[in-house]
């Protein structure tokens, strides 16, 4: 007897299984039970969601730190749509995720009819890739395609429709999934990296600018071991913290800041900047060149979008870690001799962070919140710092010293992305201990993620920064208006909220509760929550004090 067919949606299952997958986040629907039920025996753990756009996020921030693609699934019309915030995410932080969604039969596909959206129209802009499946012996092609675009260099989101139909539809026992493409590592061309190297020994006052694109791949080191041999200093972007560890004598810190921080004042001083695995969307180049008088130095695999503020002296466009290996081989014969005149601006910033690390005020300041996180958390143990007042506070201050230990969303900068991200943290990085830490208002738009956790027996902990206002646009409206109105709301008591869904609660009531506290959570099994208020007065005193530095250097 021959082999029995198969339904489409089993191939689909065993095309996720031939890419490594190991979990799909998501929601089933009346119109992707097959595929939610095919993962049943496979090497493939499905996880319920509460909401698919936590699914997306999961699965996002899983493919941030694995490099392989996330991927989540969800019914047609309004679970697909769910899942758009968090496909969007991943696509503008260059992140590789795989969405599946459901969709309509063919035979109504085509006419207007019960929930029908054009959903590959609705992704497309938002993806590297959106289509549907509309024959079954596309699966395994369509598959492939999928997880080839989405971890490919520049890697991003795909998006992939399944109709209904399609879905249970057999297809022959010998449908099997394609094999993988072999990844091509391309080498620096050798006269763009002259004219770099060259470029760069004519530099008075060099700097480098470090990217997200570093840490994808997998280049901190070597990068770290350019920075020690040229001796210049180094600043990374919000998602490229860690790519040099914060102790690194180089390190200057973050830029992207809304206001012209410590680290700014460097580039205003350099002639050259080397631009490593830098994206455009991760700040405008503005902020860095505002005068358009720098030399630039990019260095990535792909080419940069156009910016009149990013005008590109020498771009070499190759993988990022062969062109610093060459790079080392040409430094470490004769060196750079680059003035250094950089120390008061890490002085600075050290001495912000220090400055309330023994406060013992509350509700307890920024500073003295990011001290004690830090004294938590190894170095390579992740935090997943939420949009709003707390990313300012924890891209500027706290310290990484490993690459993608402080996960922050600055391609589309989304709320919430950080506690349903923290679950696909803990997927995808078991052993080490993982923390998000967010603001009131954005707890509240996923914190239904709470039962996913404790469910599926993933030890979530989360740090609230309670201040009972949406205080990035408090501060951004004391800035610019003066005063502000319609950002202030009132929450649930957040002990009692975890302890219903199954968690542990801690309210923080003085300033040295916090970091015991911390420690005693991120140590314990299970879900825990730990709220604590927050004094965002130091948002106006940090504004005006750097309106009021002059040049530090």
């Amino acid at each position: 007897m021959g082999q029995k067919s198969k339904t489409v949606a089993q191939l689909v299952v065993n095309c996720l299984e031939a890419e490594g997958v190991d979990y799909m986040f998501g929601i089933p629907g009346e119109e992707n039970i097959q595929l939610v039920d095919a993962t049943a025996g496979s090497k493939v753990r499905f996880i319920l969601t509460r909401h698919e756009q936590a699914a997306a996020f999961m699965a996002d921030i899983y493919g941030r730190l694995t490099g392989k693609a996330g991927v989540c699934t969800a019914t047609l019309g309004p679970g697909a749509i769910n899942l758009l915030l968090g496909v969007a995410d991943a696509q503008t932080d260059s992140t590789p995720l795989v969405a599946i969604s459901a969709q309509v039969g063919l035979n109504r596909i085509y006419k207007e009819s019960h929930q029908i959206i054009d959903l590959e129209a609705m992704f497309r802009p938002v993806t590297k890739w959106a289509s549907t499946m509309l024959t079954p012996a596309a699966a395994p092609e369509m598959m492939r395609k999928a997880f080839d675009m989405a971890q490919s260099e520049r890697p991003g989101a795909v998006y992939l429709a399944i109709p209904q139909d399609i879905e249970g539809t057999e297809v022959p026992a010998e449908a099997i999934p394609l094999p993988s493409r072999p990844k091509h590592a391309a080498s620096p061309d050798p006269e763009q990296l002259a004219q770099a190297v060259a470029l760069l020994r004519a530099a008075k006052s060099p700097i480098i600018l470090a990217g997200h694109g570093v840490a994808r791949a997998g280049a901190g080191d070597k990068l770290t071991e350019l920075v020690d041999l040229l001796g210049i200093p180094v600043a990374t972007t919000f998602m490229g913290k860690g790519v040099v560890s914060d102790r690194n004598p180089n390190a200057l810190g973050v830029v992207g800041f809304m206001r012209h921080d410590y680290e700014n004042f460097a580039f205003d001083h350099a002639d050259v900047i080397l631009a490593i695995g830098y994206e455009l969307q991760e700040f405008a180049p503005v902020r860095v060149n505002p005068h358009k008088d720098k030399k630039i130095i990019h260095i990535h695999r792909f080419a940069e979008d156009t910016d009149a503020c990013y005008p590109i002296s020498v771009a070499v466009e190759a993988d990022i870690s062969r062109t610093l290996d060459t790079l080392l081989g040409e430094f470490r014969c004769t060196p750079l001799n680059a003035a250094r005149t950089d120390a008061p601006i890490r002085a600075l910033r050290d001495d912000e962070l220090n400055s309330h690390a023994d406060d013992d005020s509350y509700p307890l300041k920024p500073q003295r919140v990011i001290c004690d996180m830090r004294k938590a958390m190894a170095d390579e143990d992740i935090v997943l710092a939420d949009t709003g007042a707390i990313k300012m506070w924890m891209a500027r201050l706290y310290p990484a010293y490993a690459p993608l230990s402080c996960i922050i969303s600055n391609g589309l900068s989304t709320m919430a992305f950080s506690l349903p991200g923290a679950i696909g943290a803990k997927l995808a990085r078991p052993e080490r201990k993982v923390l998000a830490a967010m603001g009131d208002g954005s707890f509240m738009m996923n914190s239904q993620e709470i039962e996913t956790a404790v469910r599926e027996k993933i030890p979530l902990k989360v740090l609230i920064w309670e201040d009972n206002a949406y205080g990035l646009i408090k501060w951004k409206m004391d800035l610019e208006l003066g005063h502000h109105r319609d950002v202030d709301f009132g929450n649930p008591d957040f002990v009692k909220y975890a302890e219903s869904f199954g968690a542990k609660g801690y309210r923080i009531e003085k300033a040295g509760d916090l970091l015991p506290t911390l420690q005693k959570a991120l140590a314990e099994d299970g879900v825990s929550v730990i709220c604590c208020p927050v004094d965002y007065a130091e948002n106006m005193k940090l504004t005006d004090r750097l309106g009021e530095l002059t040049d530090p250097i």
